[in-house]
């Protein structure tokens, strides 16, 4: 299969169920959740209610509704969807992270850091998430939702250790296990400065960007159809339960409320 193009369906109400795309720097889901507890995320993420609004708490505030969402990378968020369908869309910080995200939401107020508001795209979304051969068309649909436009990392030290990191995952080396002094060694850096730049310009720390790296490559094993613990060793967690609590610890649900096998 295409790792670019990875997608997985499971049951779920009126036969619908949590839909998941990988293409290189994008990360999509859509599906029904109810309450995702306080998580945080190592790429920023753009959320979209598919039928309605949908609660959201950021770090100390107060629970607000809104119809969209954009996060920053590494905000501490709980989510209460009640069981609804939401689009969840999370693009790399080397790729234009936010800054690409940002035109998706209209009427807008900026809450803790976060934009909070409504969008144009919930309908696409929506289709995306109802139409059972979307795989066919959702990767060139989220890059027209982009509007095609590329805003990379400016800083060529980091685009090289960015690089690094990917090619770990097209080696069969996980992200994770890729140790910092290495990363740094490809970007000509010392580990303190490589460090420190990364985190100026990423918006995330190196270690918090490699773990959702690893994450990312976990779901892409499920979404091939490895168990949940093949998918956790493939990734270089030390076994199902380093998986399942750090994708607590990343979404806030255990993988079952979001991250179902394809059944045949």
């Amino acid at each position: 299969m295409d790792r670019g193009h990875l997608y997985e369906r499971a049951g779920g109400p009126n036969g619908l169920g949590p839909l998941w795309h990988l293409g290189g720097d994008r990360t999509f889901f859509a599906g029904p959740l109810r309450h995702n507890t306080w998580h945080q995320h190592g790429a920023p993420v753009f959320l979209a209610g598919l039928y309605g609004t949908f609660a959201l708490r950021l770090g100390d505030g107060a629970w607000q509704r809104t119809a969209a969402a954009l996060i920053p990378a590494g905000m501490l968020h709980e989510l209460d969807v009640g069981g609804w369908p939401i689009a969840v869309f999370y693009l790399e910080p080397h790729a234009g992270g936010a800054g690409r995200l940002v035109p998706l939401m209209r009427n807008t107020w900026e809450s803790q850091g976060a934009l909070l508001g409504s969008t144009d795209v919930h309908a696409l979304m929506r289709a995306l998430w109802e139409d059972g051969g979307s795989a066919a068309w959702a990767g060139e649909a989220l890059e027209d939702a982009l509007g095609g436009r590329r805003a990379p990392c400016n800083e060529t030290r980091i685009t090289r250790a960015v690089a690094a990191l990917h090619a770990g995952t097209r080696e069969d080396a996980p992200e994770g296990l890729v140790s910092i002094a290495a990363v740094a060694a490809a970007a000509g850096l010392s580990p303190s400065r490589f460090q420190h730049l990364f985190t100026r310009e990423m918006g995330v720390p190196f270690r918090r960007y490699r773990a959702w790296l690893r994450m990312r490559c976990a779901i892409e094993e499920v979404a091939r159809g490895a168990s949940f613990t093949t998918a956790a060793h493939a990734a270089g967690f030390a076994d199902q339960s380093h998986f399942t609590h750090d994708f607590r610890r990343t979404f806030g649900a255990p993988p079952s409320a979001s991250l179902l096998r394809v059944r045949a």
